[in-house]
């Protein structure tokens, strides 16, 4: 099973995170399937960049999300749809 999941970067107490698509049974820090995004929670405002469309896309193909990135997900809007 798939999980879409914060991976933990940076020096000790300074952390950055990525957002991951990687197997359910990895560690935290092991080998993912594909970086999604980054999280830096450290900034002010936090900053996030996610790239939405692989996320449906992972979504979509049976990826669980973790409870923190369901919650980023929520705070980013929609990308402006433009015809």
């Amino acid at each position: 099973m798939l999980m879409i999941r914060l991976s933990r970067r940076g020096a000790p107490k300074k952390p950055t995170y990525r957002i991951v698509v990687i197997e359910k049974d990895r560690a935290r820090d092991g080998r993912s399937v594909e970086v999604v995004g980054t999280y830096n929670p450290r900034s002010n405002p936090p900053a996030l960049d996610m790239k939405r469309e692989r996320i449906e896309y992972w979504a979509s193909k049976g990826a669980q999300m973790s409870d923190r990135v369901k919650k980023l997900w929520a705070k980013t809007p929609p990308a402006a749809v433009t015809a």
